[in-house]
């Protein structure tokens, strides 16, 4: 298994969740001058886009600098093909990592057959892994979920994601179903720690949902490290903490 920089990380660590519209090189330029985590992710960007003859209306989204590092390039879409395309695209760019979005619960992002609808298509899922694995030589491959899409699904859900062997996965501790509407369950991430540390897998995880403080969400929980994204918004002394 290959985790690149995310084994050199000490835990717990914090990072900035990819925000569409809000997490552009701009934003995290001043973060990291004023209170930089430990890595950032870029806007999720379609695979789909960067394998069009468009491609150039989505490179815009993948700029970064080198105070960002490590800087971790979030895709999504649904063809492994495009998958493995766009990793090597990723690779020549000079990204740290590249990190595969199996969550977002977008309306138009789940019609197109990508995010949260990921969850609905394990076998396709691992392929996708395995395809962006294949494309990404050195670069650490990760991914971003959820419970399930409808009904928790986790027991079986993270299992077959470890079957790829991912550096790190994140988890969103609520279903597609449930958007924001209810308190992240935290307890379901630890869960997903747990089924980590049964099967004797290095892959990490990574909590995401409702993260007030890195003390709170971590103490207790089995997660090594969290995500942060609303609050980044909400509070501009976050990253004084």
């Amino acid at each position: 298994m290959n985790r690149g920089f995310w084994k050199q990380l000490a835990k717990p660590f914090f990072v900035l969740a990819p925000m569409a519209d809000v997490t552009d090189s701009a934003f995290r330029q001043i973060i990291a001058k004023y209170g930089k985590p430990d890595a950032f992710f870029t806007e999720f960007v379609s695979t789909d886009g960067l394998c069009s003859i468009g491609r150039k209306n989505v490179m815009m989204d993948l700029y970064f600098t080198e105070s960002e590092r490590p800087i971790v390039a979030q895709i999504w879409g649904r063809n492994p093909e495009h998958f493995y395309t766009s990793a090597l695209l990723l690779q020549e760019l000079g990204f740290d990592g590249i990190d595969i979005n199996m969550g977002c619960p977008d309306a138009n992002v789940c019609k197109q057959g990508g995010g949260a609808a990921l969850l609905k298509e394990p076998e396709l899922a691992q392929t996708i892994i395995r395809e962006t694995k294949r494309g990404a030589g050195k670069l650490p491959v990760s991914v971003k979920t959820r419970m399930g899409y409808n009904v928790d699904i986790l027991e079986d859900w993270i299992p077959k994601l470890l079957e790829t062997e991912p550096a790190l996965i994140t988890v969103h501790g609520r279903t597609k179903k449930e958007m924001s509407d209810v308190p992240a369950h935290w307890d379901r991430i630890g869960r997903a720690a747990e089924i980590v540390r049964s099967r004797g897998s290095k892959t990490l995880i990574l909590g995401n949902g409702d993260v007030q403080t890195l003390f709170k969400r971590t103490r207790g929980r089995n997660a090594r490290s969290v995500h942060s994204r609303t609050n980044t918004r909400d509070d501009r002394a976050y990253f004084s903490l």
